[in-house]
C-alpha cells in the first residue's frame, strides 16, 4: 500500500513490511529533520521509502539503505525513473539518517529485492496523482494523457512538467488512472545496462564521503593502540605530545588513547609521541599454529561411512581476512550534555544510534545519526567501532572530533573473517555419491564477553531475523542465516532433499573455538568458505569416477537453473579446450539468496608460487537484474574476491597479536593479478529479482581452487595458499 502525506508537494510513502494503521494519518516532520516539509518529508512509520517531486522539478527518494559501492542508488533511481517515467538524471537519492525505528538494515544482498516491489508502488501511485493533476488543469480525459522525461504530455503536444503539477498532485486522493507498475514487457529503463547515477561524482572527487565533511570546530583525532588483541592501557605519560604544535587534547579512550589537533600529520605525530605502558591482550600465548590446532579438535566426527562404499576425503584451513575496503573508518561526532550528532557511513544505523545513545548517556531520541555513503564496506560497516569510539572522543575532549581509523588500525584490531576448518566426506557407490557430510569449526568471538563491547560497536541479529539462507552444497544449508542472526549453528543431519546436488543423504555438524577476537560478516559469510570446500570436494569426486568436472556436475546439480548458468561458462569459456602444461581452467557453482552463478577460470602456474589467474568467465541468473552492468561490476568484484582469498590475503596471528598491518603484507589481489579478460552473462529472466552482491564469491573462490589444483597437480588444503 501506497500513502499520500501532507505536504506543499507530491510527497508519497510505500511502507516497508508495516501495517495500513501505522502509516495512515501520517504527519510531516520534515522541519525538525533538517529541511521544511516541501523538501522531506517523513510519516509517523520511520521504515517508510518517501518520494516527493519538487517544484525544481527533482524526483526525491531518501533511501533506507547505505550505498558503499554496491550501486544501490543507481539501482533504485532506475526503479523509481522506470514507474514514474522520468529522466533518470532528475532522480535524486539521498541516504536516510538513521529513524527511530525500522528496517536500515543493509546486506545479506537483499537491497534490490527488498526495495523493487515498493520502489516501483511508490512511483506507480505518484505518476497517477501526476496525471490526474494534468487532466484536471486541461480538463481532459486521464487516460488520453502520457508521462515521459519528468512530463506529462497531452494529444495536441501541451506539456507540464512533474514540477509545476506538484502541488495540485499532493492535493489528489484517489487518482483517475490506475496506480500499478508496469509489466515487465514495458520496461525502458530497468534491466538495461546504465552507468551509475554517481559515477562522474566518484571520478571527479565531488563524492562526499566521512572524511571529506568539514563540520564547525571537528578536528582530526587518531588513536593510540595496544601491541596485541584486547591490550589493556597500564598508564600515559601526554606530556611530550600535549606540547607539539597543533594539538588540542590528549584523552583516554575506549581502545587506547586518542589525539585531538589540527592536521592528521599533527595527530598522528603527537600519537607517536605518547608514552604507554600496556599489558598484554587475553591471547597473548596465542598464535597461528594453536588456533588452527585447536580448530582441527573441534570439528565434530564425520561418524561412521556407509557400508559397501568408497570414500573421498579432504580437511581444509581457511585463515582469518580482513574486510580492507578502501575507504578507511572515519567518523566525526559533536557530542553536547544534551544531544549529539555522528556523521559515518552504516549498514545498521539504528543500531549504531542505539548503542552510541547507550555509551555517551542518553536517550537515543537525543543522537542524529548522519548516514554518509562508503568506499567499500564488505560487511565491515555492519559494525560502527569508529563512530562509538568519536562520541566517546568527543565527550571526554568537549569538542568535535573527525577520529580516523588508519589502515593498520583496521586490520590489526579491526573486524575480521573468521578462521575456520573444514572436513568432508562423500561415499560414492555404483557410479553415484550416496552419502556427503560436512563438518566444520569456526572461531566464533567472545569480544563482548571480555568487556569490549562499547568500543566494538557490534550489532546484533539481523532486524526481521536471517537475511538469507545459505545453499551450502548440502552439509549445513542453514550456516549462512544461523551466522548472520549472531548464533551459532548446532545442525544435525539435514534431510536427504537437502543441498546443491543430489548426493542421497547429506549431513553435518559444527563446532566452534571462542576466543576474545574482533570477529565480523565478511562478503558471502559462511558460503565463502564452505563452499569453495565443497566444490574442491565435488572436483576430486569426479575425478575418482573418472568424469569430466563438468558433465559430472550436470548430472548431478537439482536445479535447472544453476545446470544454465554451468552449461553458460562451459560453453563461453571452452571448457575442455588444450592448454600448455601449468596452465589449467577449474569450475563452481552456487546457489544463495534467490540467486544462482557459476565461474570458469583460467590460471597460469607454470610457477606455482606466483600463479597468475588469466580469464575468468561468469554466468549469474538473479531473476529480473535491475542494472546488469551493476550485476557485472559486482561480479568483477567477487571473482577479485576469490583470486585473494585463495592464492594471496589472509591474516596471521602472532602471539596474540595481527601480523599485517597494510597492504603491504595484507596480499589482497592487485591489477598485476586481476585476471587479464574477464565477461560476465547475465541470463535472462522475468523474475522477481534475487541477491548478487555476495553471490559469487564462492564460486570464484571454488573455481580459482580447482584451476590451480588441475594446473599443479596437487590438492590444495590450506588457503590462502602462500599462508
Amino acid at each position: 500500500m501506497v500513502y499520500s502525506l501532507a505536504a506543499s508537494t507530491l510527497t508519497v510513502a510505500a511502507p516497508l513490511g508495516c501495517d495500513a494503521s501505522s502509516a495512515e494519518g501520517a504527519e510531516p516532520s520534515g522541519a525538525g529533520m533538517g529541511g521544511p516539509s516541501d523538501v522531506l518529508v517523513t510519516g509517523t512509520d520511520e521504515e517508510m521509502l518517501v518520494l516527493e517531486v519538487t517544484a525544481a522539478n527533482r524526483v526525491v527518494v531518501r533511501l533506507p539503505r547505505v550505498e558503499v559501492g554496491q550501486g544501490i542508488t543507481t539501482a533504485v533511481a532506475m526503479m523509481i525513473a522506470e514507474e514514474l517515467d522520468a529522466r533518470l538524471a532528475d532522480v535524486d537519492i539521498p541516504l536516510a539518517e538513521a529513524r527511530k525505528e525500522g528496517n536500515q538494515y543493509t546486506g545479506g544482498s537483499n537491497s534490490v529485492s527488498s526495495l523493487y516491489d515498493p520502489a516501483r508502488a511508490l512511483a506507480a501511485t505518484a505518476r497517477a496523482k501526476l496525471v490526474t493533476a494534468a487532466a484536471r488543469r486541461w480538463h481532459l480525459a486521464p487516460r488520453l494523457l502520457r508521462t515521459r522525461d519528468t512530463m506529462v504530455v497531452a494529444p495536441d503536444g501541451r506539456t507540464a512538467t512533474f514540477g509545476s503539477l506538484t502541488a495540485a498532485a499532493a492535493a489528489i486522493h484517489r487518482p483517475a488512472v490506475p496506480a500499478e507498475p508496469k509489466p515487465a514487457s514495458r520496461h525502458r529503463v530497468i534491466g538495461r545496462p546504465t552507468t551509475r547515477v554517481d559515477a562522474r561524482d566518484i571520478v571527479t572527487g565531488k563524492a562526499t564521503y566521512a572524511g571529506d565533511l568539514t563540520v564547525a570546530g571537528a578536528k582530526p583525532t587518531v588513536v593510540a593502540r595496544p601491541p596485541t588483541l584486547g591490550g589493556k592501557l597500564v598508564s600515559v605519560d601526554g606530556r611530550a605530545a600535549r606540547a607539539m604544535p597543533g594539538v588540542h587534547a590528549v584523552v583516554r579512550a575506549a581502545g587506547g588513547v586518542a589525539v585531538v589537533a589540527d592536521t592528521f600529520h599533527h595527530a598522528f605525530r603527537a600519537r607517536d609521541a605518547l608514552r604507554i605502558t600496556w599489558a598484554p591482550g587475553p591471547l597473548a600465548a596465542l598464535s597461528d599454529d594453536a588456533v588452527r590446532a585447536r580448530l582441527r579438535a573441534a570439528v565434530p566426527p564425520l561418524g561412521t561411512p556407509l557400508l559397501g562404499t568408497r570414500q573421498v576425503t579432504g580437511e581444509f584451513e581457511f585463515a582469518f581476512v580482513s574486510h580492507a575496503p578502501m575507504e578507511v573508518l572515519t567518523a566525526v561526532a559533536d557530542v553536547r550534555a544534551d544531544r549529539a550528532e555522528i556523521w559515518f557511513s552504516s549498514q545498521t544505523p539504528t543500531d549504531a544510534r542505539d548503542t552510541i545513545a547507550s555509551a555517551v548517556g542518553l536517550p537515543a531520541s537525543k543522537v542524529r545519526v548522519h548516514v554518509m555513503r562508503g568506499g567499500g564496506s564488505f560487511g565491515r560497516r555492519l559494525n560502527y567501532d569508529a563512530a562509538v569510539e568519536a562520541a566517546l572522543v568527543s565527550k571526554a575532549a568537549g569538542r568535535p572530533v573527525k577520529l580516523m581509523w588508519s589502515r593498520n588500525d583496521d586490520i590489526r584490531h579491526g573486524r575480521m573473517r573468521p578462521a575456520s576448518h573444514h572436513r568432508i566426506r562423500a561415499s560414492h557407490a555404483g557410479g553415484r555419491v550416496v552419502a556427503f557430510t560436512h563438518a566444520t569449526a569456526s572461531v566464533s568471538e567472545v569480544f563482548e564477553k571480555s568487556g569490549f563491547a562499547v568500543r566494538a560497536g557490534r550489532s546484533g541479529a539481523v532486524p526481521g531475523g536471517p537475511v538469507g539462507t545459505t545453499r551450502a552444497g548440502g552439509a549445513l544449508a542453514a550456516t549462512g542465516a544461523a551466522s548472520r542472526a549472531g548464533r551459532t549453528p548446532e545442525s544435525g543431519p539435514l534431510p536427504s532433499d537437502s543441498g546443491l546436488y543430489n548426493f542421497g543423504r547429506v549431513g553435518g555438524d559444527s563446532g566452534s573455538v571462542e576466543l576474545a577476537m574482533p570477529l565480523g560478516a565478511w562478503r558471502s559469510v559462511d558460503s565463502g568458505t564452505m563452499r569453495t570446500a565443497e566444490e574442491i570436494v565435488v572436483d576430486e569426486i569426479a575425478a575418482s569416477l573418472g568424469e569430466d568436472a563438468v558433465a559430472f556436475r550436470r548430472k548431478t546439480l537439482r536445479n535447472k537453473a544453476v545446470r544454465a548458468v554451468l552449461d553458460k561458462v562451459a560453453s563461453a569459456g571452452r571448457w575442455g579446450r588444450a592448454l600448455p602444461r601449468g596452465r589449467a581452467q577449474g569450475v563452481a557453482v552456487h546457489e544463495e539468496y534467490g540467486s544462482c552463478v557459476a565461474c570458469l577460470v583460467e590460471i597460469d602456474a607454470t610457477d606455482p608460487d606466483e600463479p597468475r589467474v588469466t580469464h575468468v568467465v561468469m554466468a549469474a541468473d538473479v531473476g529480473t537484474a535491475v542494472n546488469p552492468r551493476g550485476l557485472e561490476a559486482q561480479l568483477m568484484g567477487t571473482a577479485v574476491d576469490g583470486i585473494s582469498t585463495v592464492l594471496r590475503a589472509g591474516l596471521h596471528i602472532d602471539r596474540g597479536a595481527v601480523r599485517e598491518g597494510s597492504f603491504a603484507d595484507f596480499h589482497y589481489a592487485r591489477q598485476r593479478h586481476a585476471p587479464l579478460r574477464f565477461e560476465a552473462h547475465i541470463m535472462p529472466s522475468t523474475g522477481a529479482p534475487g541477491g548478487a552482491g555476495e553471490l559469487g564469491v564462492p564460486a570464484a573462490a571454488g573455481a580459482v581452487a580447482n584451476a590451480y589444483a588441475r594446473a599443479t597437480g596437487t590438492r590444495p588444503r590450506r588457503f590462502p595458499l602462500t599462508f
